[in-house]
């Protein structure tokens, strides 16, 4: 499946896999985003990052109210609270579980799986196990017509 180039914003230079993609257009850096925050929360989410990037080359992009993780889309955010990290994760399908706090179904191969985490233990081998089926989905590779080549 040849994957067509990714638009740039001419405002804030960020990239889409759509052309014209709606979004805030500001620009922020990641020390600006994490400026002010708690040690405990700060670690948190350099943890869960060290997880992203075990999946593949990733751009972290800073927004507004949350933090990005994009391939071609963005397969995953969160946002710093105050003692913990909040977020969610883009599966191709719906995957029941009691540590997400939420499921909500975009369309029949996005659903957005949201989570909190409180501490490092619980950063664990299943997180990066979604991790990596949700960078398969930046990929897009879930909209390929051979299923097999995003499955997990």
């Amino acid at each position: 499946m040849a994957l067509a180039l990714l638009w740039k914003c001419t405002k804030c230079g960020r990239l889409f896999a759509n052309r014209n993609q709606s979004h805030s257009c500001f620009r922020y850096t990641l020390r600006e985003r994490l400026a002010g925050k708690s040690p405990v929360a700060i670690a948190l989410f350099r943890h869960f990052a060290e997880l992203v990037k075990r999946c593949g080359p990733v751009r972290i992009v800073p927004e507004k109210t949350r933090i990005a993780f994009q391939v071609r889309m963005s397969f995953a955010a969160m946002s710093l609270r105050r003692d913990r990290i909040v977020g969610h994760v883009v599966l191709a399908r719906r995957l029941e579980h009691p540590r997400f706090t939420k499921i909500e179904c975009i369309s029949a191969r996005n659903h957005v799986h949201s989570f909190r985490f409180n501490s490092h233990s619980e950063l664990d081998h299943e997180v990066l196990a979604w991790l990596r089926e949700a960078y398969r989905v930046g990929q897009q590779l879930h909209l390929s017509k051979r299923e097999d080549n995003w499955k997990a």
